[in-house]
C-alpha cells in the first residue's frame, strides 16, 4: 500500500542548496503551512497496493513525499521517491536508466496529482534517492537523481537545469 502522503511545504536545514535560489517556504498563513492530504492517484489499485510503482526499469520505487515549494512567485511541486537500487557502481541503476523512470513517474503520478489538486506549478521536480532523507539534509554517501519538468497539455516536458 502506498502509505498516505500529504504534500507539505519544503524546508531545508543546511547551507547546501537543495532548492532553487529563493528558498522554500510556500503558502504560509500565520506561520503555518497549508497542507492537503494525498489522495488516490492513477487508479484505486495503485493507491492500495504494497507493490512498488511501475517504472520502465522495473526497479522498486516508492513515493516518499510531495512538497510544495514556492520559488519567488513560482510554485514547484516536488515528488520525492525512494529507489534503493540507484547508484553509480556496477549492478546499480544508473542515471541514464533512472531518467526514463523519472519521466514515467512524472507522467503517471505528477500529472494526475496536479490536476486533482488543481495546482498550477511552474515546475514539477521528480527525485529518486537510494534511502529516505529529510528534505535539504546533506548526505554525501546517499545517491540522489533529480529531473525538472514543466507541464503542458497534461504532458511532462523535460527542463534541463
Amino acid at each position: 500500500m502506498i502509505r498516505p502522503v500529504r504534500h507539505r511545504s519544503a524546508q531545508f536545514k543546511s547551507t547546501a542548496r537543495a532548492i532553487p535560489e529563493g528558498g522554500a517556504c510556500p503558502w504560509r498563513v500565520r506561520g503555518r503551512a497549508i497542507c492537503l492530504m494525498f489522495s488516490a492517484l492513477c487508479s484505486p489499485g495503485l493507491a492500495q497496493s504494497d507493490a512498488p510503482l511501475p517504472v520502465p526499469s522495473g526497479q522498486p520505487v516508492h513515493l516518499d513525499d510531495v512538497l510544495l515549494d514556492n520559488n519567488p512567485g513560482e510554485l514547484w511541486v516536488r515528488f520525492r521517491f525512494i529507489a534503493p537500487r540507484i547508484g553509480g557502481t556496477v549492478g546499480r541503476i544508473t542515471y541514464d536508466v533512472a531518467s526514463k523512470d523519472m519521466e514515467h513517474l512524472c507522467q503517471i503520478l505528477a500529472v494526475p496529482y496536479v490536476a486533482e489538486h488543481e495546482l498550477q506549478p511552474a515546475r514539477v521536480v521528480i527525485s529518486l534517492s537510494d534511502r529516505p532523507l529529510e528534505f535539504g539534509d546533506v548526505a554525501p554517501d546517499a545517491t540522489q537523481f533529480f529531473e525538472a519538468y514543466r507541464l503542458e497539455q497534461s504532458r511532462c516536458i523535460w527542463e534541463g537545469l
